[in-house]
C-alpha cells in the first residue's frame, strides 16, 4: 500500500511545484513561454535520467541473454512513454517478476513527462502567467473541470482496467490537477490575508 500512497505523493507534490515555479517566474509571449517550460523541463530531467539509463543498460548486456525487452523500455524511457509499454504489457508493479525490470519505475516520471505536454497550454491559455483579471479563476476552473472528469474516469476504470488506471497520464491527470489546485488554494489565501491586512492598514 505504501508504494501506491508514494507514486500518488509524488504526482501531487509535482503538480504543486510546477504551478508553483511558473507563478513565480515573469510573464513571456506563448512561444517564448514555451521554449522557456521545456527547456527547464528537459535540463532538470534528461541528464539524470541518461545517467541512469545508460551505465544500466550496459549491465543488462552483460547479465541477461536477451536484454531487447529492457533496453526497449529504457530507451522509452527517454522519451517519456515506457509507462504505455508497461500498460500494453500488464505489468503489475508489485509483482515479484517486476523486480527484474530495472526500468520499472521510469513509468511514473513518463506520466510526468506526458502532464508537461499539455499543462504549458492550459496554463498560458487560462491568462494564469499573464497575471490577467480572470486568469487566476479561468485556471481555476479548468484545471479543476479537467481534474474531476480524470478522477470520475479513474473511479470507474479502477476495477475493470486497473493497470490504466494505474499507468497512464489521463487516468493520473487528476492527482496532478490536486496538486496545481492545492498550490491555487494557498495563493488565494495569501492574496485574501494581503488583501486583509492592506484594508485594516487602511482604516487604522
Amino acid at each position: 500500500m505504501s508504494g501506491y500512497l508514494g507514486v500518488d505523493i509524488f504526482f501531487v507534490i509535482s503538480g504543486f511545484v510546477i504551478t508553483s515555479s511558473i507563478d513565480k517566474r515573469k510573464h513571456l509571449p506563448f512561444l517564448p513561454f514555451l521554449k522557456d517550460f521545456y527547456e527547464r523541463r528537459i535540463k532538470r530531467i534528461l541528464p539524470a535520467l541518461l545517467f541512469f539509463v545508460i551505465p544500466i543498460s550496459f549491465a543488462i548486456c552483460l547479465i541477461i541473454k536477451k536484454p531487447e525487452y529492457y533496453l526497449t523500455v529504457g530507451g522509452r524511457s527517454l522519451i517519456g512513454i515506457s509507462n504505455i509499454t508497461f500498460y500494453r504489457n500488464s505489468i503489475d508493479y508489485f509483482a515479484d517478476s517486476s523486480d527484474l525490470n530495472p526500468f520499472l519505475h521510469t513509468w511514473s516520471l513518463s506520466v510526468e513527462e506526458q502532464f508537461y505536454l499539455i499543462f504549458p497550454f492550459i496554463i498560458w491559455f487560462s491568462g494564469f502567467t499573464k497575471k490577467t483579471k480572470n486568469g487566476l479563476k479561468n485556471f481555476t476552473f479548468i484545471i479543476t473541470f479537467i481534474s474531476f472528469i480524470s478522477l470520475i474516469n479513474y473511479l470507474y476504470f479502477y476495477n475493470i482496467n486497473f493497470s490504466a488506471t494505474y499507468f497512464l497520464m489521463p487516468l493520473r491527470f487528476w492527482e496532478l490537477g490536486f496538486g496545481c489546485i492545492s498550490y491555487l488554494i494557498k495563493k488565494n489565501y495569501l492574496i485574501n490575508k494581503i488583501i486583509q491586512k492592506n484594508y485594516f492598514k487602511s482604516i487604522s
